[in-house]
């Protein structure tokens, strides 16, 4: 009986570790009552890419996976193939959280503001960006304005918001009527006006300067990017604000 007892252990041990983690995945891409009385949405369902679709307007694009309840980019090339995967819907006000993971020298970012413009080709000649990022592993980590959390190119986060590639970041979004807010892991990484001349003075200070459509729309699509590294998105959530939730009741 002993021996069948220790045969039994890893066994039990698989067992109880499949209960937990499916436990886990339960728990996440889900609302509280809390957050549903709030006006809180998923943007993902944890099932499948509902609600999400390519830049250019079609079906979701390949390399996006659903996973054990994680939304993957699998794409491994390292350069950027127009496969981003954009929202149906458009927002204009709002507050978004996001949980993101990277592996070594992972590269990504959360566009929103954005559109598909016939003047334009690419979702962040539009859109404003919160960097996703492996600091320590990624060549961009040596660029303060591009770490993890940074608005990217315009603002730089403190040192260490990101945590280390393969753990779970959780970042927040408060898009307001002239005014841009981002947090990582609580610490707050960007807070800039948005729409008059001190943004419009920033973004001359950027890459964006030679991009006349970026940073110039009131609402718009939100994005997550491919890169062309992995990348794994969970517990999409978001609230319309203001005017825009609104707009959003009618």
């Amino acid at each position: 009986m002993r021996c069948v007892s220790v045969l039994l252990l890893p066994i039990l041990a698989l067992v109880s570790t499949s209960a937990i983690a499916s436990r886990d995945n339960a728990a996440n891409n889900s609302l509280t009552p809390n957050e549903r009385a709030a006006g809180w949405r998923l943007l993902f369902n944890g099932r499948d890419l509902d609600g999400w679709r390519s830049y250019q307007g079609g079906t979701a694009p390949a390399m996006w996976k659903v996973h054990d309840g994680l939304l993957e980019l699998t794409a491994t090339s390292g350069q950027m193939s127009g496969g981003d995967l954009v929202t149906a819907d458009e927002y204009g006000s709002f507050e978004m959280t996001i949980d993101w993971k990277v592996d070594r020298g992972g590269n990504s970012g959360v566009i929103y503001l954005a559109r598909n413009l016939p003047q334009t080709t690419r979702v962040y000649e539009t859109g404003l960006e919160m960097q996703i990022l492996d600091d320590a592993g990624h060549p961009d980590g040596k660029i303060p304005s591009h770490h993890a959390g940074a608005l990217y190119d315009i603002t730089v986060p403190p040192p260490k918001a990101s945590r280390p590639a393969g753990q779970w970041n959780h970042a927040r979004l408060l898009v307001e009527r002239g005014r841009i807010r981002q947090w990582l892991n609580g610490i707050p990484t960007a807070d800039v006006p948005y729409g008059d001349d001190g943004w419009r003075k920033l973004v001359a200070q950027s890459k964006f300067a030679k991009m006349p459509f970026f940073g110039t729309l009131s609402s718009g699509v939100i994005a997550l990017q491919d890169h062309g590294e992995p990348v794994a998105f969970r517990n999409i959530k978001l609230r319309r604000i203001g005017a825009s939730a609104k707009v959003a009741e009618r």
